[in-house]
């Protein structure tokens, strides 16, 4: 989420790869730009600083320069059921250390969402039957970019044992339901936002305050600069059948209480 995520990322990721021996980062970058959409210059900063894909959101194309870039740059998933002319692809196989293939993909939600997407259950069945877990991909995430934590929790109920992760992205907030679902799925409702937690969603407290209790707007949302927290989700699954064998819910850094594998 802005500056303070991106920093949050591209300083603590070097050495949080190293001491945690991950074979493979996931990064939400949708918000890494002034809170809206991710440019191409904060794209390679966020794969450079070892993100092996970077997943976008309902906001993926708020920077133009994004429609072009993504076509160049395979690294960067947009989301699955997103409108069938938009550029780029809903999901893709990545190649994993030892010779793994992990397939990340992403779906937007529908229950608050502004627009109405494509229905994300049958968009994302498509793409599991295609690829079984415990078949070519020896790991399979799925964001599922959600307002609603019970269609976010219908995701994993509905993914369960067809994919090792399914973790919630969009609300900014983590929360603390991280577990493995009986069919052996990792999940968590939301894995946070990576930014300054001293604000409202991420953004300076006094506009939004404003909003709420006027009614009206006077200047635009800033993302705020303090010092941010990495949060996310850490699992480890089992390359023969691709389920989760451990999960646990991160937060580095920051305002909020750390917790680390």
């Amino acid at each position: 989420m802005g500056r303070a995520g991106r920093a949050a990322v591209t300083e603590r990721l070097p050495r949080l790869r190293a001491d945690w021996g991950l074979d493979f980062v996931v990064v939400n970058g949708e918000n890494a730009t002034s809170g809206h959409g991710l440019s191409a210059a904060h794209a390679k900063t966020l794969l450079e600083a070892g993100a092996d894909c970077i997943t976008l959101g309902d906001h993926a194309f708020d920077q133009k320069e994004m429609l072009s870039y993504i076509e160049k740059e395979p690294r960067i998933i947009r989301p699955l059921n997103f409108s069938k002319a938009a550029p780029g692809k809903g999901y893709r196989l990545f190649n994993a250390p030892g010779g793994r293939k992990i397939l990340v993909t992403q779906v937007l939600g529908q229950v608050f969402m502004k627009r109405p997407f494509d229905d994300p259950f049958s968009a994302v069945e498509q793409v599991l039957k295609a690829h079984p877990l415990g078949g070519l991909p020896q790991a399979i995430l799925v964001d599922v970019h959600c307002e609603a934590t019970s269609e976010k929790m219908a995701m994993g109920h509905w993914c369960d044992g067809k994919a090792s992760v399914v973790v919630g992205t969009h609300t900014h907030v983590p929360t603390g339901d991280a577990q493995i679902l009986p069919g052996g799925t990792a999940f968590q409702s939301d894995a946070g936002m990576c930014g300054d937690y001293n604000s409202v969603i991420g953004m300076e407290k006094a506009e939004p305050l404003r909003r709420f209790i006027t009614g009206m707007a006077k200047d635009r949302f800033t993302p705020a600069r303090g010092e941010a927290t990495l949060s996310g989700l850490y699992v480890e699954t089992d390359d023969r059948t691709g389920k989760a064998t451990r999960v646990e819910m991160i937060r580095e850094g920051g305002r909020l209480q750390t917790s680390t594998p």
